[in-house]
This record gives C-alpha cells, sequence and structure tokens, in this order.
C-alpha cells in the first residue's frame, strides 16, 4: 500500500511557523509517504483545493490518504462519510488500525461531542454575560480588566477541559475556533493559555 499524505492548520501564524505542521509531519512519518499536501484552512470549510488535489493524486497513484488525525480531514461527519462512501482509502496516524467501520463511527461520535462541548461554551458565555461580566472589555485599570476577564473565562475553560480538551495548543485552537478572544481582542496561542491556567490555579497537560 502506498500513501499520500494531507496536511491541514488553522492559520497562515501556523503554517509559517511549523506549528503543529511538524507534529503531523511525524505522525505519518512511518506511513513513508510517497507525497504530501499541506493546506491552511480552517476544518468547517469543506472545499479545499488541497484535498482537493491529494485525493486525486492518491487515486492515480492507487494510495490512500493518510492524515495524522481525522479532524485533519474534516470536523463535518457527513463530510467524512461522503469520502468514504465515494471509495477514499483513509489511514489515520492515531488510530492505525481502524478499518471503515471504525472510522464512520468516530467521524459521528467526534462529530456529536464537538456540537455538544459548542454547545456547553455558548451556555457558559452566556452564564457570564448574564452575571454582568463584559468579556475582555474595559476596566477601571489594567489588572481589573485582566482580574475580570481572567474570571469570565473560567467556565468556559472549565467546560473545554471537563470534556478532553486538556492540553494549551488544544485549548488555545478550541477557544479560536469559538471566537473567544484574549483580553485584548487576539487570537490564542498555547503560550497564553498556560498562562491564563496559571493565573487560575488550574492544570493542563
Amino acid at each position: 500500500m502506498q500513501y499520500v499524505a494531507y496536511f491541514r492548520v488553522s492559520t497562515q501564524k501556523q503554517g509559517r511557523s511549523g506549528l503543529g505542521l511538524e507534529a503531523q509531519r511525524v505522525a505519518v512519518a512511518h506511513y513513508n509517504p510517497i507525497a504530501e499536501f499541506v493546506e491552511i484552512e480552517s476544518g468547517k470549510n469543506d472545499d479545499r483545493a488541497r484535498l482537493h488535489e491529494a485525493m486525486k493524486f492518491a487515486s492515480t497513484n492507487n494510495a490512500a490518504l493518510v492524515v495524522a488525525k481525522l479532524d485533519r480531514l474534516s470536523r463535518n461527519a457527513a463530510f467524512l462519510l461522503s469520502l468514504m462512501e465515494r471509495g477514499v482509502r483513509i489511514r489515520c496516524a492515531d488510530m492505525p488500525d481502524a478499518d471503515e467501520f471504525q472510522l464512520h463511527l468516530y467521524a459521528i461520535l467526534a462529530h456529536k461531542e464537538r456540537k455538544m462541548i459548542s454547545e456547553r461554551t455558548k451556555a457558559a458565555l452566556a452564564a457570564a454575560k448574564a452575571r454582568g461580566v463584559k468579556l475582555g472589555g474595559a476596566q477601571k485599570s489594567t489588572q481589573d480588566r485582566v482580574d475580570a476577564f481572567t474570571q469570565s473565562i473560567l467556565p468556559v475553560l472549565r467546560t473545554l477541559i471537563d470534556s478532553g480538551i486538556d492540553t494549551p495548543a488544544a485549548i488555545a485552537m478550541a477557544l479560536n475556533e469559538r471566537a473567544v478572544r484574549t483580553s485584548r481582542g487576539a487570537q490564542w496561542g498555547a503560550g497564553q493559555v498556560v498562562r491564563l491556567l496559571n493565573r487560575l490555579g488550574m492544570e493542563a497537560r
């Protein structure tokens, strides 16, 4: 069996720095892919040029598409199922022994879990707003603003960690995907999440 690697990162910054991309390369390295395709695009967008090129190349060379994790292909269960129904052979480095049935099941469960996490996160943010907390809003002083923001985002962090999203990088990605910004209105990075967790006395893996 030959393999064609497909890597996806969500931001231009990740693409330039290699953050996330190198980890994906390491994960699939033992498959010795004959080619690799890199895409900088949100997982919510299933119409991706490089993904189509990767699938076409794999088909032409009678190869399987290999990814580090299934969500590198898509976060949409219906889209993932449609690929498999079209005969696209998929291998996931984190589930090397998974057959087509198991991938179907995993895609559906992962889609459901993400929906539940999103709903709980929105509920936590709404509860914070109802208490009169202004996320990232201007306060009397910089320290007041930081303290208020830190406490306002605590329910969101607990929801993510309780849901299994418990590494700084994963938490940062989840916050960015849900449009939850830092106190300065910027996107999250793993380092910022670590500092936030330290302020709250919380731990992540």
